[in-house]
This record gives C-alpha cells, structure tokens and sequence, in this order.
C-alpha cells in the first residue's frame, strides 16, 4: 500500500510546484509591464535634462552612473521579499529611464532618429517576447548557459570601461554587437529559470530580465544609429 500512497503525495507536490512557477512567471511579466511606466517617465524627463556635465567629465559621469545603479541593484536584492523590493524597483527603472535621456537626445539629432528608436523598441520586443516564448513553451532548461554568460558579461563590463578611456568607434560597436547576443542569452537564461523553479522571486526575476531588455535595446539603438542613422 506504501506505493500507492506515495503516488499522489509526489502528483501533488508536483502540481504545488507547477502552481508556483506559473504564479511566478504571471507576477514576473506584470510587474515587468509596469516597469515600463517610470522607465518611459524617466526618459521623458532625461530627454529635457541637460547634460552638458558629461561632456566636462565623459569617465567620471557614466562611472558615478554605474555605481548608482549598481547600489540600487543590490538595495532592490536586499529587500526583494518585503514591499520595499517593489518601491526600490521602480526607483531603479525610473533612474534607467532618466540615463537614457543623453542618448535619447543624440539620436534625435538624426533626420530619422525618432524612427530608429521605434525600431529598436520593436526590434528589442520581438526578441525579448520570441525568446520568453521559446523558454516558455518547450520548458527546456537553459541553466547551462549561466557560466558562460556571467563570463561574458564580467567581460562586456571590462571592455565598456576601458573604452571609456580609449574611446574607439570600432571598439564600441563591437561591445554593442556582443551585447545584443549576450543580453538575448541573458533572457532566454532567466525566463527557463522561472519555468523550471530556479528563480521564485519575481521581484529579482523582474530586475534581471529588466536589466536584459534595457541593455538589448540600447545596444540595438547604438547600431542602427551607427548603420543607418542619417544626419542633418
């Protein structure tokens, strides 16, 4: 009688399982949805702030950046279990929004530059909604790309501050170009994480596949402004 006894301990315990990674995955995607809210706010008052300090310091300014979010990242981790995770959450993307203002600006110097940036914001879409789908439907496990992709990015972090300093075209567009398959990488690997129960917070759940869309759709902005952007 053991046998059948077990059975539909272990066939309830699974469903338990099922109901909580569905739940995960449904709070994940609202709160990523309304993420958006002070991220486009953000921007809106990043486009009308004047940013002529980082033309006075152009190393100094996006490292100050860098280790404010960085700082509001790891605020956000410390507390992603009480209310205060949501409210810092926000705080973040506002913040992501408003840094965005510097290249907002420089895009719209461009004939087409309004243009490019809805390319960006669809193309970044497309990818992030064909990706989470992917993960999404086939359930697979891509845990097997977590080394490889934290490689990567210690790297794109690296070279991004050294071409602060050097200050290479060629160098940068590269970074962009990495970055697009790096970030892509960074979606599928965090979405197959909640399907597969490897992430139950959907509070860092949000911040990470948050911080993958941000990224994908500067570095799509970057390279359509370098190939096709045209000038006054």
């Amino acid at each position: 009688m053991q046998p059948e006894l077990r059975y539909p301990t272990q066939r309830t315990k699974t469903k338990e399982l099922t109901v909580i990674r569905n739940k995960v995955l449904r709070n994940t995607f609202w709160m990523l949805g309304l993420t958006m809210i002070p991220t486009v706010v953000g921007a809106m008052i990043g486009m009308s702030t004047n940013f002529t300090f980082l033309a006075q310091s152009p190393i100094m300014g996006p490292l100050v950046m860098l280790a404010v979010m960085f700082g509001l990242m790891f605020a956000v981790s410390a507390t992603r279990n009480s209310i205060w995770g949501i409210v810092l959450l926000f705080g973040f993307t506002f913040v992501a929004g408003w840094w965005l203002g510097p290249m907002l600006q420089y895009a719209l110097h461009f004939k087409n530059g309004a243009q490019l940036i809805g390319i960006a914001a669809g193309g970044t879409g497309v990818i992030f909604f064909t990706l989470a789908g992917i993960a999404t439907a086939t359930r697979k496990d891509f845990g097997f790309m977590g080394n490889f992709l934290f490689v990567g990015l210690v790297l794109l972090i690296i070279a991004s501050i050294a071409n602060l300093f050097f200050a290479m075209p060629a160098a940068s567009l590269a970074i962009s170009a990495v970055a697009v398959l790096l970030f892509s990488g960074f979606i599928l690997y965090d979405v197959s994480r909640i399907v597969n129960g490897g992430e139950t917070n959907y509070v860092m759940a949000t911040l990470g596949i948050y911080l993958s869309i941000y990224n994908l759709f500067i570095s799509l902005l970057h390279l359509l402004l370098a190939f096709s952007g045209e000038k006054d």
